[in-house]
């Protein structure tokens, strides 16, 4: 239903049913839980019918857009369901698609064929501050190539794949990798792992937090002509340019001055959803398309198969 119920909505968008209510494109016409009790709680909360199956749901409301919010391991059967029918035209699908290649190809191939576009929910590549730092990359305000950081944790595939996908989106693709040290497998699926990773744009040390009893995520990429932070999960974006040193007159360094890029992680699914309209209208979007995350899950598989 949503962990952000009992926050302010002014303050607060984390939800899928939340961001499709509040947004002025969408009108929220129902959800699914196998769960009486949270089916009645969607129900209070959002104004609009729960169903117990999906197939329900679909039939009785045909919607355009079907957000699949499930267990990753029901994503590819749900999504088979969905496909049935006609009135969908794009599905919204949490990451990863799958924890296995083969099914998300498959699931991507299946959108293909039936003409729906597939989204998936790598929600920062739709943060203001995530497009506007792609768009310095893209008009070499920030110079490369870079070298940087990330520091992560619940999982290569699981979590790690949120910040492979923001620096492919900004560094392109991933040209190479290095398993440093050991690994702490996650199941048969997934693993704690730290590797270095050189993408076309630069190389990225990925660190995890293994075995640490907090989160911690956060990016700090070094350019040519300065340093940007990518802090709090993306709550705070900082870039600082260079200067010359204060004592060294022939040499640089990092500038005291920082600018604070404006982000929007506190409403990050309202700004996917906008994000989707924009797909919807025909311009350009940002969100992560099925063949977006079938790489990041590719190359992903890769640095887990070689643990």
């Amino acid at each position: 239903m949503g962990y952000d119920i009992d926050l302010d909505p002014k303050q607060h968008i984390y939800s899928h049913a939340r961001a499709f209510t509040l947004h002025s494109e969408y009108v929220l016409v129902g959800g699914v839980d196998p769960d009486p009790g949270m089916r009645a709680a969607f129900s209070r909360s959002y104004g609009v019918l729960a169903y117990e199956t999906a197939e329900a749901a679909l039939v009785e409301q045909a919607p355009e857009l079907v957000v699949i919010a499930v267990p990753t391991s029901l994503h590819g059967l749900t999504l088979e369901t969905v496909l049935k029918f006609s009135s969908v035209k794009v599905v919204l699908c949490e990451k990863p698609l799958s924890y296995d290649l083969a099914e998300s190809q498959c699931m991507a191939r299946a959108c293909q064929k039936r003409g729906v576009q597939l989204v998936v929910n790598y929600m920062r590549r739709s943060d203001p501050a995530v497009i506007e730092i792609g768009r310095r990359f893209v008009s070499g305000e920030i110079q490369g190539p870079v070298k940087g950081l990330v520091w992560y944790g619940g999982g290569l595939i699981h979590n790690g794949s949120h910040f492979f996908n923001l620096l492919r989106y900004w560094l392109g693709e991933m040209i190479d990798f290095q398993i440093l040290g050991s690994a702490k497998p996650l199941g048969n699926d997934d693993a704690e792992v730290d590797v270095s990773i050189q993408f076309e744009g630069g190389k990225v040390l990925f660190l995890s937090t293994m075995d640490r009893d907090f989160a911690h995520y956060e990016v700090e990429l070094m350019a040519d002509n300065g340093r940007l932070r990518y802090e709090r999960a993306g709550h705070r974006v900082t870039w600082q340019g260079l200067e010359q040193h204060p004592v060294f007159s022939k040499s640089k360094s990092i500038a005291n001055e920082t600018e604070l890029i404006e982000s929007g992680m506190n409403k990050f699914q309202y700004n996917v959803a906008s994000q989707v309209e924009e797909l919807f209208a025909g311009r350009v979007s940002h969100v992560a398309t099925g063949e977006d995350a079938v790489s990041t899950l590719e190359a992903l598989t890769r640095i887990i198969g070689k643990i």
